[in-house]
C-alpha cells in the first residue's frame, strides 16, 4: 500500500487511541467476533481497501473479507465485507475504518451521480484541490472510483494561470510564455479566463487546457466554436448535478467540479456483530 496511505492509516488510529481502548481493555480478553459491513443505503463503493489496512494494522490476525470491491454500486442491506478476530481489536478499529469507507464512498457515490449525467457526450467530470487538508490521495481515489477523473493533485503537477496569476502579469501569452520557457513542453499549462477576449488571447498562447470560469452556457456554447479545437476546453464554476447535461451540450471536453470532494454526504454503512 502506498506510504502516504499507510501514514494517514497510522495517524487517524492514534488520533482515536492515544493510549488504549478504555470501553474494551477490561471487558473482553480472548474473546472472539464476527460481523458484517452493511450498505443503509444505495451508493459506490469506496475506501474498503483502506478500511481492511485499518483492521490489520491494529491486528495482523483478523480475518476481513471484502464482498463489495471499490467502484461496485449497493444497494440498501448488501453486505459490503465480513471481519472476523478478537473482539478487543474489531471494536479498536471499528470507528475509524467505517470514516474513511463512509466518507469515501460518500464522494464516489456523488461522484457517479455527477458522471451519469454526462453519459452520451464526450465530456468528462474532473475533481479539484478542493479536498480536505492531508486527506486528499483518499479523496482523490474515491473520485476515480466513482468514475470521475483527477485534475492535477499538486501546485507541482502542472501550471494553472488563475485570475490572480494574470492579473499579477501584463497579458496571458506573456505569463504563458514565460512560464513554458522554464517548465519546458513535458508541463501541461492551463489557463483560466473569464470572457471571450481573453480566451482568444490563451488560444493564441502556448497553453495546453482553458478554463472557461463561471461562463454562461451560451458563452461556453461560443468559446467551443471560436475554439475549433485548438485547445481543450474545461468549464468550470456554478456546476451542480442539475447543469451538467446542458454544459455537456456546449461541447466542452471537461467539467470541474469542486462539490465532490467539499460538499458530498458520506454513505450511511454500519458494522453489525
Amino acid at each position: 500500500m502506498d506510504k502516504d496511505i499507510q501514514r494517514i492509516i497510522k495517524q487517524a488510529l492514534k488520533e482515536d487511541i492515544p493510549s488504549i481502548d478504555v470501553s474494551s481493555e477490561y471487558l473482553f480478553t480472548n474473546e472472539l467476533s464476527q460481523g458484517d459491513f452493511i450498505a443503509k443505503e444505495d451508493g459506490i463503493i469506496s475506501g474498503i481497501s483502506i478500511c481492511k489496512a485499518v483492521f490489520l494494522e491494529v491486528d495482523s490476525t483478523t480475518e476481513f473479507a471484502i464482498i463489495k470491491n471499490d467502484g461496485d454500486k449497493v444497494r440498501k442491506g448488501d453486505i459490503i465485507a465480513t471481519v472476523k478476530g478478537s473482539t478487543k481489536s474489531i471494536l479498536i478499529a471499528e470507528r475509524v475504518g467505517l470514516n474513511f469507507l463512509q466518507r469515501m464512498s460518500g464522494i464516489a457515490s456523488m461522484t457517479r451521480k455527477f458522471v451519469d449525467q454526462t453519459k452520451g457526450y464526450k465530456t468528462e467530470i474532473l475533481d479539484t484541490r478542493k479536498t480536505t487538508p492531508l486527506l486528499r490521495v483518499l479523496e482523490k481515489k474515491a473520485v476515480v472510483d466513482g468514475g470521475g477523473i483527477n485534475h492535477r493533485m499538486n501546485l507541482s503537477d502542472m501550471v494553472m494561470l488563475k485570475d490572480n496569476h494574470l492579473k499579477a502579469t501584463k497579458n496571458i501569452i506573456d505569463a504563458v510564455s514565460k512560464v513554458r520557457e522554464n517548465v519546458g513542453e513535458l508541463v501541461k499549462i492551463e489557463v483560466e479566463v473569464e470572457n471571450l477576449s481573453q480566451l482568444k488571447d490563451a488560444i493564441n498562447s502556448d497553453c495546453d487546457i482553458i478554463m472557461l470560469d463561471n461562463m454562461s452556457n451560451q458563452m461556453m456554447k461560443e468559446a467551443v466554436k471560436i475554439n475549433q479545437q485548438k485547445k481543450i476546453l474545461e468549464a468550470s464554476g456554478n456546476m451542480t448535478i442539475e447543469r451538467i447535461k446542458s454544459v455537456c451540450k456546449t461541447g466542452v471536453d471537461y467539467i470541474s467540479v469542486g462539490a465532490i470532494t467539499h460538499s458530498y454526504k458520506s454513505l450511511d454503512i454500519s458494522l453489525k456483530f
